[in-house]
């Protein structure tokens, strides 16, 4: 089919967008787009601008004007993500590239009292979790990234996991969202379960004002999650892992996209909270206890766990000491400003980065100095246990289920096997907050020592239902390569975080392939629930499925290591 030909001047672009959103909103001063175009943890690259929405209808009408431009388009929420996946991949593109931020995109819209959630593009996980909480309910996620800004849709895009054993990757089949057809025209699709005119300006517009009849809302029977995720990992003697992104069971149009579509809103299904969850604090030295128990967690009772976290002693200590003031955060203030002061951080951080005279991570190198003068956040029963064990396990059940995991640890946690205790809901809090701290902890470690720490490898594995061998053993001549290695993750869906500081001169890229090279030996997929962005390779199927979503490839380019190239050709030849 022949392509149409672009119908606006590039040169004339940036005027129309103005028009549009706003001069304030149209960035394009290096220094103004930096805090969009530079990963969380990864990725950095050159745009042409940054255009900031209010409204989905203006949202519309940008990603119309790049279409009709022929423009690369980068649509991003939160920039939470840690393979780079929602910023630009360096600056080799065919193409000028256009990276919308839908931050200010941030309405929500209740059904049935809550039992669904209509999320628009810029709602983050935390402020979803907190107006669910008022219903007594809450979403998919409640650990972690709703820390630090990430948004919904961010999550359904990338097909993200988290630590809630009975929920399984984020995932809808309700979405509203734009495709760039093959002749390169946008058009809106609406499979949000809402009855809604054909007309894209009137559609966005009535879903925006939340002023929805109860004829305009259908229940089609369409997931909202993933329902048949409690059999699947319930599953410990399959061959295959509970959950990686490159499992084409969990893309469904907006599911599992990562930036192929442009997404208006998704409709995610919310749960009952249990209010009166216990948590029990696990510790051992033997793995084969610590898969016995995970086995007998997901095949003896009734209901699942709620959350089982795993920590090496090793990620225990790196997080107590570089990660004291993150937990002490979050306990003093609450959730609710965390976001805020990320931003400020990563606003400072910019700031801070135009001094040359000033050393590299001003910010962390600060919050250091001042963490360590705060008390230990962790409670003298887990620093006990961190002498005594090294592998620690925080397992929180519902109050149903705690009798019994109380009676099963008392005649197996004992003596050589390891030990346990039931912990206060303050312990409680403190040893999932203690976990939470282990995720950015290498960052701080590498921030603050400098030049006496080398390159980063983050590695975020899905291993096979039914590996016993599942802590990773290394051969000497790759560790001997690695500064520290923090090794943490969800255990009962057997998903890993391994972050390895390497020595100073090591090259990342070398001792990444090395280790991927042993997982695939161990039948281990990656990523399992950060997404492939820029730093894994996506296989075939996967590409396929991009190719379809994106035909043209003017939507985030390049993802899973595949070509920047207009129209694919590079991978047509």
């Amino acid at each position: 089919m022949r392509l149409t030909e672009p119908t606006i001047h590039a040169d004339r672009l940036l005027v129309l967008l103005r028009q549009i959103v706003g001069t304030p909103h149209v960035l394009v001063a290096p220094h103004a787009t930096a805090p969009y175009t530079k990963g969380f943890r990864f990725g950095d690259g050159k745009v042409r601008a940054v255009i900031r929405p209010r409204t989905l209808v203006e949202l519309w009408r940008v990603a119309e004007l790049c279409v009709a431009a022929d423009q690369i388009m980068i649509v991003q929420a939160a920039n939470t993500g840690l393979t780079g996946g929602s910023t630009p991949d360096g600056n080799e593109y065919d193409r000028p590239v256009i990276l919308i931020n839908t931050r200010r995109l941030h309405g929500m819209h209740l059904l049935a009292g809550g039992r669904q959630v209509i999320c628009l593009p810029g709602t983050t996980l935390h402020k979803l979790e907190t107006t669910l909480a008022r219903h007594g309910r809450e979403p998919h996620s409640v650990i972690g990234s709703s820390c630090i800004g990430a948004s919904v849709l961010g999550g359904i895009s990338n097909n993200s996991g988290g630590a809630l054993v009975q929920r399984g990757p984020a995932y809808t089949e309700m979405a509203l969202f734009a495709r760039v057809t093959e002749d390169r025209r946008l058009e809106l699709v609406n499979h949000l379960g809402l009855r809604l005119d054909p007309d894209p300006i009137k559609a966005l517009s009535r879903l925006e004002s939340g002023a929805l009849t109860r004829d305009e809302i259908e229940w089609s029977g369409a997931k909202g999650h993933d329902q048949d995720y409690v059999t699947h990992v319930r599953d410990v003697d399959a061959e295959t892992p509970a959950r990686f992104n490159q499992d084409e069971k969990r893309w469904f149009e907006a599911s599992g996209c990562a930036g192929k579509l442009v997404v208006f809103a998704v409709r995610v299904d919310s749960f009952p909270a249990d209010a009166d969850s216990r948590v029990f604090y696990i510790g051992t030295n033997s793995t084969d206890a610590l898969e016995d128990l995970r086995r007998h967690l997901l095949t003896a009772y009734d209901e699942l766990p709620i959350a089982g976290e795993y920590m090496h002693r090793d990620a225990f200590r790196i997080a107590e000491e570089y990660g004291r003031d993150t937990v002490a955060l979050i306990r003093i203030i609450g959730t609710r400003s965390i976001p805020r002061l990320f931003a400020a951080k990563a606003w400072l951080d910019n700031l801070l980065g135009r001094f040359d005279f000033l050393p590299d991570h001003v910010t962390d190198r600060v919050m250091q100095k001042l963490g360590r003068l705060l008390p230990q956040q962790t409670p003298a029963k887990m620093r006990e246990f961190e002498k005594r064990f090294a592998h620690h396990l925080m397992l929180r059940v519902s109050s149903r289920l705690a009798p019994q995991i109380e009676a099963y640890l008392k005649t197996t946690m004992q003596g050589e096997a390891g030990g346990w205790f039931a912990c206060t809901p303050d312990e409680g809090k403190r040893a999932f907050l203690h976990r939470f701290a282990a995720a950015g902890a290498a960052l701080r470690y590498r921030a603050v020592h400098g030049k006496k720490a080398g390159e980063i490898v983050a590695l975020d594995i899905a291993l096979r239902r039914n590996e016993r061998a599942w802590f990773e053993t290394l051969p000497a001549s790759l560790e001997a390569r690695i500064a520290c290695a923090l090794h943490y993750g969800h255990f009962l869906c057997h998903v890993m975080h391994q972050d390895y500081v390497l020595k100073p001169g090591e090259s990342a890229e070398a001792v990444e392939h090395e280790m991927l090279r042993l997982l695939d030996a161990r039948g281990a997929r990656y990523p399992a629930e950060h997404n492939l962005g820029h730093l894994y390779e996506a296989g075939e199927a996967i590409l396929s499925h991009y190719r379809d979503l994106d035909p043209c490839n003017c939507l985030n380019p390049g993802i899973g290591r595949s070509t920047k190239e207009r129209n694919w050709k590079a991978e047509s030849i």
